[in-house]
């Protein structure tokens, strides 16, 4: 695919042929555009107390939002896809109408040992895997997803790995989590924190059995896991978690495992012709008490929210009808696939299943193409109303061009588009103390403007984000494209507070 192609597919996204400053000279031979643009890895880490504000921070914002991403540091030893690249946290803390950023590298033990070497060692997602290398095939980057447990920050990988813990005012990485010892399972990213019980609930999924584990930590660390049954490997990404059970996913995506073996490259496909099921287990529960439900086949990434209604459990999320819907074109050469499978077509659908008759319901809220939701992180599990999206364009794949409010309750919504070339990052909802309603707070995000490659961190009213920013904050580099996002309250982050 030629930089020329690069360009005229994805536009704005990645400058429009103009590359950002800060980033490494390697990316300059490789024609591929999830190493351009939006997406080039930058090669700064820094801290920055001072920082250029217009507006003005609201004092009641107290709190951090962190977000993690994918910033290859060596350049890669096959096909890139976007998610190969390092762990890379960015984080920006308020308090007293102030605000300190913060961005570095996860250093992982596989970061450390290409470190040491000053080269890449595994190759990426897009195989083949090499199972002679050190530790795992392909590498743990924690690059997906973080968790706030126990006054501990925490990085995720979307492929199961171990779970690094970070200090949240140094983004130093202090070490592995693995909960005094009781955890001997690698975690996925999407795995949650009841913000009631204290709960750590996630999920694990591999090529080989057991190919689903599931379980859940107490605050006290106590540690309880128990194997799934599945028919085969599968490639869920996120858990529902309601006040009582959790939802485990089983989507008709799936590889084949003989070809795997044979060509060491996993090519997941969809299945049209089998069910979608959810496995709804209590919260502390084992195989033999999951209660499976089919609906039609369909794919998700991820999750808005669950809670239950009587004996009804309900589960709200981003549904895609068929994830091989666009095909791939012969022009994108050997990352045709993944550029066809990252063109989202991701709709907001509602699962309802009775735990006690087997009935279950499907249907339809929006049809809007939005992704990477957020909601007020105390209304998880608990039935609520608003979440707040990305705009995802289907010209341009894995972009955020508008910030979306959706109402769940009653399928309206509220939008406001970042503007041309300004694309977005997934958008916590930080609360207001002692906030009376569930929108009674603030969005943040971090923006990157490709037409002069400056980023910043914009924060929004939640209760009317039409109007746009009430206060934006320049980060003095550049921020690539990321991933999820963490927000953490005043309270649970100073311990003065």
């Amino acid at each position: 695919m030629s930089k020329l192609a690069i360009t005229e597919r994805y536009g704005k996204a990645l400058g429009n042929g103009t590359e950002p400053q800060e980033s490494p000279e390697w990316i300059s031979d490789i024609d591929n555009p999830w190493l351009h643009g939006l997406f080039a890895p930058t090669t700064v880490e820094m801290s920055c107390d001072e920082l250029e504000i217009e507006g003005e921070i609201p004092k009641d914002l107290v709190g951090g939002y962190f977000r993690n991403g994918t910033n290859p540091r060596f350049k890669p030893t096959n096909r890139y896809h976007w998610f190969d690249g390092d762990g890379m946290i960015y984080a920006i803390r308020f308090r007293d109408g102030k605000a300190v950023y913060q961005n570095k590298w996860i250093e992982t033990k596989a970061f450390t040992m290409e470190s040491e070497k000053g080269d890449a060692i595994w190759p990426g997602v897009l195989g083949p895997f090499d199972f002679n290398l050190p530790i795992s095939p392909i590498k743990d980057t924690a690059n997906t997803d973080l968790v706030f447990i126990n006054n501990k920050l925490c990085g995720l990988w979307y492929e199961s790995g171990a779970v690094y813990q970070l200090d949240p005012f140094t983004l130093e990485t202090v070490g592995t989590e693995d909960f005094n010892g009781q955890l001997n399972v690698p975690l996925s990213a999407h795995s949650k924190v009841d913000p009631n019980s204290g709960d750590l609930i996630f999920f694990s999924y591999g090529d080989r059995k057991p190919y689903m584990r599931y379980g859940a930590v107490t605050p006290d660390n106590e540690v309880h896991i128990t194997e799934v049954e599945l028919p085969g490997p599968r490639r869920p990404h996120d858990v529902g978690v309601t006040e009582n059970y959790s939802i485990l996913h089983d989507f008709p995506i799936f590889h084949d495992e003989s070809h795997f073996k044979k060509t060491g490259k996993r090519v997941p496909y969809f299945h049209p012709d089998v069910a979608t099921r959810f496995g709804v287990i209590p919260r502390f529960g084992n195989n033999e008490d999951i209660k499976w439900f089919e609906f039609k086949p369909c794919y998700m990434l991820h999750v808005i929210n669950c809670w239950e209604e009587g004996d009804w459990v309900v589960q709200v999320g981003c549904r895609t009808d068929n994830p091989n819907a666009v095909k791939p074109k012969a022009e994108d050469g050997d990352i045709a696939g993944m550029i066809a499978f990252l063109t989202l077509q991701a709709n907001i659908y509602e699962w309802r299943m009775n735990t006690k008759t087997g009935e279950t319901i499907e249907r339809s809220i929006n049809e809007l193409n939005v992704e990477f939701p957020y909601i007020n992180r105390h209304f998880m599990g608990r039935k609520n109303r608003y979440s707040y999206l990305q705009y995802i364009p289907y010209e341009a794949p894995a972009t955020f061009d508008a910030l979306v409010k959706f109402d769940i309750e009653t399928g309206s919504f509220q939008r406001f588009d970042y503007g041309d070339g300004i694309f977005g990052s997934e958008a916590p909802f930080a609360p207001k103390p002692n906030a009376k309603d569930e929108d009674d707070g603030y969005v943040v995000t971090f923006v990157t403007d490709t037409n002069n490659w400056k980023s910043s961190c914009w924060i929004f009213d939640a209760k009317d984000i039409e109007k746009g920013p009430i206060c934006k904050i320049s980060i003095p580099h550049r921020l690539p494209a990321g991933f999820h996002t963490l927000w953490v309250d005043g309270k649970d982050l100073y311990s003065d507070l």
